[in-house]
């Protein structure tokens, strides 16, 4: 049966938030399902690519962050209207929404309309703006965190260690599915591999470099100084490290690298439309995860998955339900640049272990289904087993 989805989200930035959402609704649409995105910024159009126009102030809107707190609680008015206006007509068989702090609409109106509520949790929100000392309404987020952990039909968690957070916040366990991030593995093919030997070859590498690369909104706990501070290393001279994509950490990475004389191994090549991501990524001899939080699915690394390419990530329990060290990547001490540099070492010297790690990783990709096919698959199988029914 196809499902007629309510996806409701509150995204306003054009990043991996909303590339998660673009992705997910055109996969939910691939697959026969009606989707209508209900949202102050819309992530997707019709065919799942980006939608114009609408809520272009509310993407330009900076205000303090108190403010902004108290308009993301008073959102849930507008939230609501917006989603009992979309029912009306489209009369959804599910809400489904993305989580984010204060928000409770979407368990609001579900409940309305004696629907199931499938919600999408990314992060522990209220315990990440507390650490990131943002939090102004402390007591509001936590109590409404918990209401709508409680309330929801489903809490899917994009890793099983967020999943164990969030039944420690309040998600009931018996509803908690793990839903990881995905990829699109057909974009990773071999017109992706022929591109990106066409890309590499503008970077201007050596011919004997090794072109390490980080994708991604780069920021200072993203540590990609400790590439900085290994690569002049014996045995690492030949390491260049390629940066796709913008960020605050970028100038100060671009700085350090002259001011130790490596401005030449460093390529930093700005932000790369989605469409040419793929040629990138594939023209990496390995991708880097320097950091990650305890609880995160980085998209950078199902990419990487899907291109054949080896990843080098800390070795934490989120990642490795998803990875094995030597088995499809490789694991470093998080936070530990001996470590680092040791597994770095390791696919430098041995030019061979990186294409059998990558083909490892791309094979487990397509083994589990960590796609965004996948994932619409297993969010529709859910939404049947929630309204009685036996999945097609």
């Amino acid at each position: 049966m196809s499902l007629r989805i309510l996806y409701h989200h509150r995204i306003r930035a054009d990043d991996g938030q909303a590339v998660h959402v673009r992705e997910l609704i055109g996969a939910l649409r691939h697959a026969g399902h009606e989707v209508l995105e209900c949202a102050l910024v819309r992530k997707a159009d019709g065919n799942g690519g980006t939608a114009r126009g609408g809520g272009s102030a509310w993407q330009r809107l900076r205000l303090p962050r108190a403010a902004i707190e108290v308009l993301e609680v008073l959102y849930n008015r507008r939230g609501r209207s917006m989603l009992r206006a979309a029912a009306r007509t489209f009369r959804p068989h599910v809400v489904y929404e993305r989580h984010a702090l204060h928000c409770r609409a979407g368990l609001d109106v579900a409940r309305e309309l004696g629907v199931p509520l499938l919600l999408e949790v990314n992060s522990p929100m209220v315990d990440e703006m507390q650490a990131l000392r943002l939090l102004r309404l402390p007591r509001a987020a936590r109590r409404t965190e918990r209401f709508v952990l409680a309330g929801a039909d489903r809490v899917l968690a994009v890793t099983q260690v967020l999943g164990e957070r969030l039944v420690a916040l309040g998600a009931d366990r018996q509803r908690l599915r793990v839903v990881p991030n995905g990829a699109q593995p057909e974009r990773y093919g071999q017109d992706a591999h022929a591109a990106g030997r066409t890309v590499r070859a503008r970077w201007q590498l050596p011919d004997a470099a090794f072109a390490l690369g980080f994708v991604g909104y780069m920021r200072p706990w993203h540590r990609l100084d400790l590439v900085l501070e290994i690569i002049g290393r014996p045995g690492l001279q030949s390491v260049h490290l390629v940066l796709i994509g913008q960020g605050p950490a970028l100038p100060g990475l671009v700085a350090m690298a002259a001011q130790r004389g490596l401005a030449a191994r460093v390529h930093a090549l700005g932000a790369v439309p989605p469409d040419l991501l793929p040629p990138h990524v594939c023209a990496l001899d390995a991708a880097l995860i320097p950091a990650i939080n305890e609880y995160a699915s980085p998209l950078k690394l199902f990419d990487a998955l899907a291109a054949g390419v080896p990843t080098l990530a800390p070795d934490q329990p989120n990642l490795r339900e998803l990875v094995s060290d030597g088995e499809n990547a490789l694991l470093f001490r998080p936070g530990d640049e001996g470590a680092l540099a040791d597994r770095l070492l390791r696919l430098v010297a041995d030019r061979a272990l990186g294409p059998r790690l990558g083909a490892a990783g791309r094979r487990a990709l397509l083994e589990h289904g960590w796609t965004w096919d996948g994932n619409a698959a297993r969010i529709a199988a859910q939404a049947h087993e929630l309204l009685g029914e036996v999945a097609p």
